[in-house]
């Protein structure tokens, strides 16, 4: 938006040029950080990146910092298995905000290693001696990954946790399931987010993914990928040679500001729709809002 545009702004708001005069108004946010990537090798299931949605008294004249977070990249077999890498915060930031931080998903748990601990946690990794834990969830942001299911030789590795519900447990011939993400119609329509990765088996099945985004693990081979701008975990790998797990999908920010209200002034290329009252902004990666 030109300087001109801006003023024009502030003018049919009752600033005058000269006029500082800061007030506010309620937008609602919802915040998703990137999902884990699940290990390697008979490899759990990465955890979902944390998920925050509620509403926040946004300031005018005031500039707001979005950050986007990575999912975590995907490993490759080490021989005895990589566990996978966490993913990265979504954070909203701005003067007189508390800053609003979504927790990356903890990844998934390598060969008798607990899950990592996240946004939601990874699953535990498969193991020949101990159901091996997932990790721990983040308190009103996700849910703890399954566990490992013992059995001689490696047995089948836990899936990671969901926004909406917890990693599933592995069993004799399957990989357990990712977690359940949760729905959110904050866009106007209801999309569900953060769904934990399926974890890893040399035999049987491989772990499904979680619903919003998480990623399959396939039989004895590689993980599949959680899905861009949910937050989904990755799937874990099921070969102990030669897997590679499934990467985190990246997170997303999406802010609804009533439209009255609604400058315009944006970095970052956010995606901007309406529905009904509100003008609602999309960011898939990070920028700004300037209210």
């Amino acid at each position: 938006m030109s300087l001109l545009s801006r003023l024009a702004v502030q003018a049919a708001r009752g600033y005058g040029v000269f006029n500082t005069k800061k007030n506010s108004f309620s937008a609602s946010y919802l915040v998703v950080a990137g999902g884990a990537s699940g290990a390697s090798s008979y490899g759990a299931g990465g955890g979902a990146g944390g998920l925050l949605t509620s509403t926040a008294n946004i300031s005018t004249l005031t500039t707001y910092t979005i950050t986007v977070g990575a999912g975590g990249s995907a490993v490759t077999s080490g021989g005895t298995g990589t566990q996978g890498n966490n993913g990265s915060n979504s954070v909203i930031s701005g003067t007189g905000l508390t800053t609003i931080t979504a927790i990356g998903g903890g990844g998934g748990g390598k060969p008798d290693a607990i899950g990592s601990s996240g946004g939601s946690g990874g699953g535990g990794g498969g193991s020949g001696g101990v159901n091996t834990a997932g990790g721990a969830g983040t308190s009103g942001q996700g849910n703890t990954g399954g566990n490992a299911f013992a059995q001689a030789g490696v047995g089948p590795a836990g899936g990671g946790g969901g926004a909406g519900a917890v990693g599933g447990n592995a069993s004799t011939s399957q990989g357990g399931n990712g977690g359940a993400g949760a729905a959110n119609s904050i866009s106007g329509s209801s999309v569900t987010y953060a769904g934990g990765g399926g974890g890893g088996t040399i035999s049987g099945a491989g772990g499904s993914g979680g619903s919003g985004g998480g990623g399959a693990s396939t039989t004895g081979g590689n993980g599949t990928n959680g899905t861009a701008n949910t937050g989904g975990g990755g799937g874990g790998g099921g070969n102990l040679s030669s897997s590679t797990s499934g990467a985190g999908g990246s997170g997303v920010v999406i802010l609804s500001i009533p439209t009255a209200k609604y400058t315009g002034v944006t970095t970052g290329s956010p995606t901007v729709t309406t529905s009904g009252a509100n003008t609602i902004l999309t960011y898939t990666a990070s920028g700004t809002y300037t209210a």
